[in-house]
């Protein structure tokens, strides 16, 4: 049919299926109407997660597009609920969780473990380094990749797919992150030691392909933080890389290294604008606790600068510091109010250091040690 080019008609859709970019928002929309009805609320931190209050009870609901964890302490209200959504939809029971968009859900009595360990050997195949031997190091300490350094890779699309599976690998395995976050800003055109860099580390994780996180049993919920900037870290742009991890009580919960989006005068500049990322972070995620009825009044920041602690906690603008953004001096506004309590930690107990640099094996096995993560498939030694 010739509509002309002078033509006013639009397509209307009446009905929301597969591959259009409407039908997430539209089945979303239809779940929540669902779910409201059954008396859940929405989290203002996350729009993905429903709790409801049933007496001293919770339940909480977790949905990525259509597929949904329930979760409680009494497994009759969580069949109340499961009833009520098959009223609605056609739901497939899969039972006790232990399998959830590529993450494996192991429990004992001491807490709860979370690995990708089959998305990982499957990655290990499909990229063919199975038969590789495994490296110690997750890159050389001595290489700084740069963008304009090195043969230019024929098929980009490869090196591409195989960094968008790396970071989704990153979800249980934090101690990849740093490389991975170097990886992935050379995707616009990669070059030949770029994608040898991704290869090593493949052969890094070979090694522990079974490792991942572990959420204890006993936990004192105290929120707490650790923050790093590697300055001037870029080759190419010579700015500084932020890395931070957060804890609820012993177990990790969150963490980032990222480039930073300006240059910094100073290490104690950079530093401070990383505590700035780590304050944010620790804002949102009190704010998201309080939605399991977790109460988070003092968060504890951990940074080895001296100077950017005391920059923090000293509420006079300097002549070396006037040129920062308003936005990162809000880390005194938290701490004003009580919120933030800030440390000095030793650079030798600095755990965020395996987010902003390569790192010897012997240093990177005793950080990855302490930030707990576990291979539960691996045998004490």
């Amino acid at each position: 049919m010739d509509l002309g080019e002078s033509s006013n008609l639009v397509c209307k859709l009446s009905k929301s299926i597969y591959d259009l970019k409407q039908a997430s928002r539209q089945w979303f929309h239809a779940f929540f109407q669902v779910i409201l009805k059954c008396g859940f609320t929405q989290s203002p931190s996350e729009h993905s997660l429903f709790t409801k209050g049933i007496g001293d009870d919770f339940i909480y609901l977790l949905v990525y597009v259509d597929d949904v964890v329930l979760a409680g302490k009494k497994l009759h209200l969580l069949a109340v609920v499961q009833d009520f959504l098959q009223q609605h939809f056609k739901l497939k029971i899969l039972g006790p969780l232990k399998y959830f968009l590529g993450f494996e859900i192991a429990r004992n009595n001491t807490g709860i473990s979370l690995s990708q360990r089959h998305y990982t050997l499957q990655l290990l195949e499909d990229i063919g380094c199975l038969g590789k031997k495994p490296a110690e190091t997750l890159l050389i300490a001595s290489h700084k990749l740069s963008a304009h350094e090195g043969e230019l890779l024929p098929d980009p699309q490869l090196y591409r797919r195989l960094v968008g599976r790396l970071l989704y690998l990153t979800h249980t395995r934090p101690d990849n992150t740093y490389v991975v976050h170097l990886l992935s800003q050379l995707v616009s055109s990669p070059r030949q030691p770029h994608l040898q860099a991704a290869y090593h580390l493949l052969s890094h994780i070979k090694k522990s392909y079974g490792q991942g996180l572990f959420f204890s049993k006993i936990n004192n919920l105290q929120l707490r933080a650790f923050v790093d900037a590697d300055y001037g870290s870029c080759p190419d742009t010579r700015r500084s890389t932020t890395g931070y991890c957060t804890y609820l009580g012993d177990s990790l919960i969150s963490w980032k290294s990222k480039k930073q989006h300006t240059v910094s005068r100073s290490s104690c500049e950079a530093e401070y604008r990383a505590m700035a990322s780590a304050t944010c972070e620790l804002t949102w995620l009190a704010a998201l606790l309080s939605s399991f009825g977790i109460k988070v009044s003092q968060a504890s920041l951990f940074c080895d600068n001296q100077s950017a602690v005391h920059l923090a906690s000293n509420q006079v603008f300097h002549e070396r510091s006037k040129h920062i953004e308003v936005d990162c001096h809000f880390i005194r506004e938290k701490v004003v109010v009580g919120f933030l309590k800030l440390f000095h930690v030793r650079s030798i107990n600095q755990l965020v250091d395996i987010f902003t640099k390569a790192l010897p094996s012997s240093m990177f096995n005793h950080f990855v040690f302490k930030l707990g993560l576990l291979n539960i498939h691996q045998p004490p030694a």
